[in-house]
C-alpha cells in the first residue's frame, strides 16, 4: 500500500450558530498530513481515505463548538483568537487520528440578512447621533459668537458715547473719516455722479457739526449720557 504523505487541503463551509444566538456561516481550510510514524495504525483504522472519513465531521464539530464561545461582533474583532482556537480544538481532536495539521485558517465568515440589517440601521444611528452632536455644539458656539458681539457693540456704544460726552470735536473725526471712504469710492467710480455734499457727509466746512455740538451740550444738560 502506498501512502501520500504530502500537505493536503480540506476545505469545509457550515451553518452554526453564535453566542448570542446569531446565525454564522463559516467557511474553514485546514492543511493536514498523515503521521508517517503511525501510518500502519492509519491504514488499519481508517484507510487510504482517511482524511474524508474523519476531517469533514472534526472540522464541522470543532468549528461549532469554537463560534458558539463568541457573540457574532467578536467573531469580526477577534477573528485571530477564533481562528487560533478552532486550530487548537481541531489539532487535538485530529491528534487521537494520527493526522497532523500545518495550518487551519477561517475562509468566509457571514451573517443572516436580519443581523446585517440591524449593524447597519445600528451605524446610521450612530452616525445621526454623532452629527446631531456637531449640529448642537455649532449652535452653541454660534451663541457665545452673538453673545460676545453684542457685547463688543454695547461697549462700543458706551466708549462712543464717553467720547462725544466728553469732546464733542470727536464727532467731528468720525465726520472726517466717513468722508474720506465717501470720497474715495466716488473718486473711484467711472460714473459722474452729482450729489448734495451734505447728504455724502462731504460738507465738512457747513454748521453740521456746530449744530451737533449744540445738541449734543444739551442732550447732557438733561443728562441722556449719564449712566
Amino acid at each position: 500500500v502506498i501512502y501520500d504523505i504530502r500537505t493536503r487541503p480540506v476545505n469545509l463551509q457550515t451553518l452554526t450558530g453564535s453566542k448570542d444566538l446569531q446565525m454564522v456561516t463559516i467557511g474553514v481550510r485546514v492543511l493536514h498530513k498523515p503521521d508517517q510514524n503511525h501510518l500502519v495504525w492509519i491504514y488499519r483504522h481508517l484507510g487510504k481515505n482517511y482524511d474524508e472519513r474523519i476531517l469533514p465531521s472534526l472540522m464541522n464539530e470543532c468549528a461549532k463548538a469554537v463560534v458558539a464561545r463568541y457573540n457574532a461582533n467578536e467573531l469580526l474583532t477577534r477573528r485571530d483568537d477564533v481562528s487560533a482556537a478552532i486550530s487548537s480544538e481541531l489539532s487535538r481532536r485530529c491528534g487521537g487520528f494520527h493526522v497532523l495539521l500545518e495550518d487551519v485558517a477561517i475562509t468566509h465568515l457571514s451573517f443572516s440578512p436580519e443581523y446585517a440589517k440591524a449593524v447597519e440601521a445600528k451605524q446610521v444611528a450612530q452616525q445621526d447621533a454623532e452629527r446631531a452632536k456637531y449640529v448642537v455644539l455649532g449652535a452653541i458656539q454660534e451663541k457665545k459668537t452673538i453673545i460676545t458681539k453684542a457685547r463688543g457693540e454695547a461697549e462700543s456704544a458706551e466708549l462712543i458715547g464717553t467720547a462725544v460726552k466728553r469732546n464733542p470735536g470727536f464727532m467731528k473725526l468720525r465726520r472726517i473719516d466717513a468722508a474720506k471712504d465717501i470720497a474715495d469710492i466716488v473718486a473711484g467710480s467711472g460714473n459722474k455722479i452729482y450729489l448734495n455734499a451734505d447728504s455724502l457727509l462731504l460738507n465738512l466746512l457747513g454748521d453740521a457739526d456746530d449744530k451737533f455740538e449744540k445738541s449734543v451740550t444739551a442732550a447732557d444738560s438733561k443728562g441722556w449720557f449719564k449712566k
